[in-house]
Parts: structure tokens; sequence; C-alpha cells
């Protein structure tokens, strides 16, 4: 028996028990709604009837939970630090300033191709594929209509470039969790993800530049009200985007993320208080439940852009991590995860295959249960290990679930950003699936240097 299981079985019997597992997850959070912490709940206490079962005593089953959450409390507090960070970005105008000077690269005569890289600015500057989406998205599509254009193009444009955004922003909590769960530095992880995103992001965009030739459109009346808003608010300052500077410059430096972030919320506040004086109270409640602008300010579509961040918006994410890690823990435990691991380990002998194994997991937990940040964990705690044994780091790990796992479920029609999506755009996700163009080259271009080998990076031996 291996020291960090309770139970030895055979891979048929973790395959039934996995599977059940996975029915009763996508019942719980396809058939009937429920948000995935409750759906991870049942799991939880199922796994430990089955512990129960099996006559072993709960302290030994915690153990595995506990130990399994404390290999990554790094990503707990670097969540409560990221969720500071955007209320300081909103408050100093740094993000609004970033939007609006992203509206000025709109081109009448490349909508779509404007409406991918307005979109990835964008996502870049909330870090949310979500928020990104229910903001610019909904604008973008309010213009097709008007204006001629392709609904379904401008929908897959505008999910490409938040999808970019939501993978490549320090911001951004799939990324955070991603780097977190295997132990990386969570700027190396967005430094070794840009072999793979850096060239499907080119490539989508050569595609939309084809694809706006064939649509010609002459106003942007809708985007000039954006931008009115925007600067109405009081936030849009140059110098607004020295906080970005900042941590830009640090992260390139290597400095340690937490260090970094919290550099960037000192300057972040000094800016605030050259444009405007709240008191110690509102930063207090800024900082707590997210930065809102005065409410004579908070009108049209910008009040829903610069309305973020706060430590309690970061609540769903870290509960979600302590839970899914637990669950991992029991899978580990119990001996379930080691035992599916044991029937495909002869298979796994190249680092091509430790690579396929993991996206295609990833994928297809996105599409057997719909959840984005399962794909990443489950993923994550499963293949670790493999990875290791193959020598390879698990910066390749981290990079690969992104590829496969983030980017996928806007996707699914069943999933929860699918279902999200359809209700913000009003489109089945069906129409939009073959024009998110960035979500498929990177699932392609990761599997590619996995073949290939190129990009992936090895343990030194005395790692291995």
């Amino acid at each position: 028996m291996n020291s960090d299981t309770l139970l030895t079985m055979r891979p048929i019997k973790a395959v039934a028990i996995a599977g059940v597992l996975v029915a009763l997850l996508g019942l719980t959070m396809i058939a009937w709604s429920w948000v995935p912490h409750l759906s991870l709940l049942v799991v939880i206490a199922a796994l430990l009837f089955f512990g129960l079962l099996n006559k072993l005593k709960f302290e030994q089953m915690q153990a595995c939970m506990i130990g399994s959450v404390g290999s990554a409390m790094g990503a707990i507090y670097l969540f409560s630090f990221i969720g500071l960070l955007v209320s300081a970005l909103m408050m100093s105008g740094a993000i609004p300033t970033l939007i609006y000077y992203g509206f000025e690269i709109l081109s009448a005569k490349v909508f779509y191709l404007s409406a991918f890289i307005l979109s990835s600015v964008v996502g870049i500057a909330l870090g949310s594929g979500f928020t990104t989406c229910a903001t610019v998205g909904v604008a973008f599509l309010g213009m097709a209509t008007a204006f001629g254009a392709n609904p379904a193009i401008v929908a897959g444009a505008v999910i490409s470039g938040a999808l970019f955004g939501d993978k490549m922003s320090p911001l951004s909590d799939t990324t955070s969790i991603a780097a977190s769960l295997v132990g990386v530095d969570l700027f190396d992880h967005i430094k070794n993800m840009m072999y793979t995103t850096v060239p499907a992001w080119v490539i989508t965009a050569i595609i939309f530049w084809y694809l706006s030739a064939t649509n010609t459109i002459s106003d942007l009346a809708g985007i000039a009200i954006l931008k009115e808003q925007l600067f109405s608010s009081g936030l849009v300052h140059g110098f607004s985007l020295i906080p970005f500077a900042v941590l830009v410059i640090l992260a390139i430096l290597r400095v340690n993320a937490i260090y970094t972030i919290i550099a960037t919320i000192i300057t972040a506040l000094m800016i605030t208080y050259t444009h405007s004086s709240p008191s110690l109270t509102d930063l207090g409640g800024w900082f707590f439940a997210g930065y809102t602008p005065a409410e004579e300010l908070a009108l049209g579509d910008v009040a829903k852009m610069v309305s973020r961040g706060g430590l309690q918006s970061m609540f769903f994410s870290q509960l979600l991590v302590i839970l899914a890690l637990s669950l991992g823990g029991l899978l580990q435990g119990l001996g379930i995860l080691p035992a599916l691991l044991d029937g495909m380990r002869h298979l796994l002998t190249h680092a091509s295959r430790g690579v396929a194994a993991a996206a295609f997991t990833s994928l297809g937990i996105n599409v057997l249960v719909g959840e984005q940040y399962l794909s990443l964990l489950l993923s994550g705690n499963a293949f670790l290990p493999e990875y290791q044994r193959l020598g390879l780091h698990p910066i390749n790990l981290s990079r690969t679930i992104e590829d496969a796992g983030t980017v996928i479920n806007p996707l699914v029609p069943w999933g929860v950003y699918g279902g999200f999506l359809a209700g913000t755009f009003g489109m089945p996700v069906i129409e939009y699936v073959p024009y998110a163009f960035f979500c498929y080259w990177c699932f392609l271009l990761t599997l590619f240097f996995g073949i290939t080998g190129l990009t992936i990076t090895r343990l030194s031996p005395k790692l291995t």
C-alpha cells in the first residue's frame, strides 16, 4: 500500500466509483443547477461514508483532506491579496484608464478583430472573462445587431479575447488556481503559458481580420457612449497606469507575487489620493466588498466594469479551492486516484503521453461535469505525481490544464461558463462555438508542444 493511501483497490473498481462520483456531480450541477460547492460537499460526504464502510477512522480521512488543502494554502493567501489589488486598481483609475485607451484601438473597418483585441485588453485588465463578456461583450453584440454584423462571430471574438485575459492576467482566479495547485510561481506560470497562448492569439487575430473584411461597419456610437461614461467617472488619468507599470516591472524582476501585489496596491493608493480623497471608512468598505463609484456616477454599463474587487469577491474561489482539494485528498487517500493512474501508468511512458492525458482529462471533466474549476483542480491533483515521475517540471502541467481546462468550459452548453454566456448573450452556445477560435488553438498547441517536446521544461536531475 502506498504510504499516502489508506486503501488499495483494483483499477476497474476505481473506474466504477469515479463514474458514480462524476454522475453525482453532473446531476447536482447540471440537472439541479447547484453551485459546485454544494456538489463537492455531497461527493465528499459520500466518500466519507465509503471510507466508514471500509472501517476507516474519520480522523484518518480528515488528515488526508487537511494535507491536501495545506499544500495549496498559498493560493488562499494569494486570492485575498488579489481581491485587494482589484479594488485598488479600480479606485486609482488604473483599470478604467486601461479600458478607456483600449477603446481607441477600435476600427470600423475591422470590427470583428476590434472586438477580439478590445476584449483581450479588458480581459487582461479585469482578470475575469465573465465580467468582460457581461460588459464589453454585451456592448459589441448590441452594435452587431444595428450594424449588420454576425452576432455569433462577434460572440466568438469576445469570448476568445475574454479567455485570453482570463488565462494571462495575474488578477485571474483560474490562473492563480492553476499555478498554486502545482506549486509554481504565478508569474512563472503566466510566462510559460505565453508559448501556447501568444501563437493562439496571433492565429485567432488573423482569422478575425479575414472575417472582418467580409463585413462593413461605419458607426461605433455605442463605444463612444461607453468612453464618455468612463471619462465622466473621473477615474481616467494617464498617470493612473503607473500601478500597472509597477506590477509588470516587479513581475519581470521575478519578485514574489505577494510582494509584487502589495507594492502595486500601495502605488495604487498613492495614485488614488491624487484625484480623490476617500476616507479610511470608504477604503475599508472598498477593500472588503469591492470598489463602487459614487452613486451619481454609477450610471450605465460602466458601473458594471468598475464595481469589482474586494476580499468578498474571492470567498467563492477560496472555498471552492478548499473543498475541491479536500476531495482530491480523499480520492488520493482512499486509493481511487492511485488506482486510476495505475490503470493507465503503463501508457504514460513519454512526456507526450503525459501532456495528452492531462489535456484530455481536463477536457473530459469540462464536458462531463461542466465545471471549469474542477477541471483544473482534479486534473492537477491527479497528474502532478505522474509529471514528476516522467521528469517533467510542474509548470508544464499548470499550462496544460489551463489550455485544456480554463478555455474549454465556455464551449460546453451545460457548463457553468456556457450557461452564463447563453443567458448573457441571448444565443445558444452552439451558435458561437464555431467562432471561439482561441479556445481551440490553445488546446491544439498544447498537444503539439507535448508531442514535439518544444517548450517542455524538464526537472533537473537532483529534483527527479
